[in-house]
């Protein structure tokens, strides 16, 4: 019976810093096209943070974001995480606290990965505690209504 539950066919990945950071990479790549992010950035953004009070992820410097907000210069914060690396919203400190290193270089590029989906949102939830009950709150937020038409010359009171 056990062959048939979706959680036993993969096999269950230790939170060492290689499978975190390949993890927060597949969560990220996954996030850009989703259809409601949310959840996957909130995953990221408490993975990476977790990672850094550890001392297992370092805060490199700033970059200048490729898409910015309004049509305004915005800067990003440049995290090392493995062989990895990502960018955050920086906070007040980080302006203060991190050197800018300029406009973001394009040939710097994170190494590819096998892992799914599935795999790396069951190693990150595990590993920062976080639930996906916002999902479900959500959906139920959005649930369609049908309008209600009366008849000609009927109130609607």
């Amino acid at each position: 019976m056990t062959g048939n539950q979706n959680q036993s066919s993969y096999p269950q990945l230790k939170p060492t810093i290689e499978n975190l950071s390949q993890a927060i990479f597949i969560v990220n790549r996954h996030a850009k096209t989703a259809p409601n992010p949310k959840y996957l950035y909130k995953l990221k953004y408490s993975a990476l943070h977790k990672l850094i009070k550890e001392g297992r992820a370092k805060k490199v410097g700033l970059h200048f974001s490729n898409n910015p907000k309004y049509s305004q210069q915005q800067s990003d914060v440049l995290i090392s995480c493995g062989k990895y690396t990502f960018h955050l919203p920086p906070s007040k400190n980080d302006f203060a606290e991190l050197p800018h290193l300029g406009k973001l270089d394009s040939h710097v590029r994170n190494p590819k990965t096998t892992l799914s989906l599935t795999q790396a949102k069951k190693l990150l939830t595990t590993y920062t505690g976080m639930t996906e009950d916002d999902k479900a709150d959500h959906a139920a937020k959005k649930k369609y209504t049908k309008p209600v038409f009366k008849k000609l010359g009927e109130s609607y009171f």
